[in-house]
């Protein structure tokens, strides 16, 4: 009898996309709510230059766990293309794409978080400014990352929609849990697409089904997986 391979089970790789994805969601939260939420003040250049000169630590811890969050971002998108292609192999792709492109954009938006520390510094070559300007191009570096972010996440909400779609027609995963996602995924676009068309009207609570609906797939993931008898199925068509 041929031994079986527990490497290659779709439950083995679900269980390990659903630990990963729930590093991803730590580690963000942590960096929006620990780090940054702390030491930025919003309309106050000066007093967030002040904030992250004295947690200047804080404020780089913040960036390594944006970073785990990227790196951890491409095994999941590749296992989560390996679960959902026996549904529809190109919209499994597409999703992949959107999701490559997300990262992408969120992985080189940290150099506007590292810029913020560079006219911080103690350089000569910032010695032609004077204290203001520098922590006026800091504030400045910060909102380009929040606007970064924001469009990184326009390309998230495509992946949620794609993905709640495919999870709602798979048969092996819930689909509550493709209406969540694809929930989620008009959250994030109305909310960035808010963010640069009307600012005043972007609020971080529409994101807040977002967070529901990720946790929700990952608990699913770790501790369900998918149902093996009908993966196996779709896998067959």
């Amino acid at each position: 009898m041929k031994p079986k391979n527990f490497e290659t089970s779709p439950q083995f790789y679900a269980r390990i996309a659903g630990l990963l994805y729930l590093v991803i969601i730590v580690t963000g939260l942590f960096a929006e709510i620990f780090v940054r939420s702390k030491l930025i003040v919003y309309e106050d250049a000066t007093a967030t230059a002040n904030n992250i000169m004295h947690s200047d630590l804080l404020w780089r811890i913040g960036i390594s766990a944006d970073l785990i969050m990227q790196i951890c971002d491409l095994p999941v998108m590749i296992i989560l293309y390996y679960l959902l292609r026996p549904v529809n192999k190109k919209l499994a792709l597409l999703n992949l794409s959107f999701n490559l492109i997300q990262t992408a954009v969120l992985a080189a938006n940290k150099l506007n978080l590292l810029a913020a520390l560079f006219f911080l510094g103690d350089s000569d070559y910032l010695k032609s400014f004077n204290p203001d300007q520098l922590y006026a191009l800091t504030y400045l570096s910060i909102k380009l990352h929040s606007y970064g972010f924001g469009v990184g996440l326009i390309f998230f909400g495509f992946v949620c929609l794609i993905e709640g779609y495919l999870i709602y027609k798979s048969q092996y995963l819930p689909k509550v849990l493709g209406v969540l996602m694809a929930i989620a995924g008009l959250c994030y676009l109305i909310n960035s697409f808010l963010s640069m068309l009307a600012p005043q009207l972007s609020n971080f609570a529409l994101l807040f089904p977002c967070i529901i609906a990720e946790l929700g797939l990952t608990l699913w993931l770790i501790f369900k997986g998918v149902n093996l008898t009908n993966w196996r199925e779709k896998l067959a068509i």
